[in-house]
């Protein structure tokens, strides 16, 4: 496989290549730290799949996803991703992920994960299962937030976890203007008015521990 890797920590990037070099399964891994990095390698040669981080400065993991999924729609996309499945894995396949998974996983479920997308099936845990049947089943019931944006979904958990709108703009590579806006879109979908009712409600939908 000519796999590209996706993630802003040099870390995590290097432990990828390596895992994927020991097994034999990859030909090449790239490397990319950025979306627009990701976007500019996947336009200049093939690649069989691409494992994505979610937290990207700037344009972030699934704003890059739906765009690379307009670009190369047959491209198979694994998101890896710090988050807990509950947070993002649903999300991430409306938006053409082919797959979601932990970094906490082993490297042995990586590799079965990217050899079940690059074959042409979704991967899904069973735990992301359960949320999609009950996705399907009860549709009317999804909950305020997942209406909002990708990007207000995001200014969301930073702020219900303790960042001010200087630190989540810092974070995410936007200006504390583009971040207030998120911030005032997001508070008048959900009904709240302020950083406690942000933090209130995150907790009671289990978006922060």
């Amino acid at each position: 496989m000519n796999v590209l890797v996706c993630d802003d920590h040099p870390v995590v990037r290097r432990g990828l290549k390596d895992i994927l070099l020991a097994d034999g399964g990859a030909a090449t891994v790239g490397e990319a730290s950025r979306a627009t990095e990701l976007l500019s390698l996947v336009r200049s040669r093939p690649w069989d799949v691409v494992v994505l981080d979610i937290g990207l400065p700037g344009l972030n993991g699934l704003e890059a996803l739906r765009q690379l999924k307009q670009e190369r729609p047959r491209l198979p996309v694994l998101i890896l991703s710090v988050h807990p499945a509950d947070h993002y894995a649903i999300r991430s396949l409306r938006a053409g992920a082919a797959g979601y998974l932990s970094k906490e996983a082993a490297p042995e479920e990586l590799l079965n994960a990217l050899r079940v997308v690059v074959s042409g099936r979704k991967y899904v845990t069973r735990e992301v299962g359960e949320q999609l049947a009950l996705d399907l089943e009860h549709p009317s019931d999804r909950l305020p937030h997942e209406a909002l944006s990708d990007r207000e979904y995001q200014v969301l958990c930073l702020l219900a976890s303790g960042a001010t709108v200087t630190k989540v703009a810092a974070d995410l590579a936007l200006s504390v203007k583009t971040v207030s806006t998120h911030r005032v879109r997001m508070l008048k979908k959900l009904g709240l008015k302020t950083n406690a009712d942000i933090i209130r409600y995150a907790l009671q939908q289990r978006l922060v521990s």
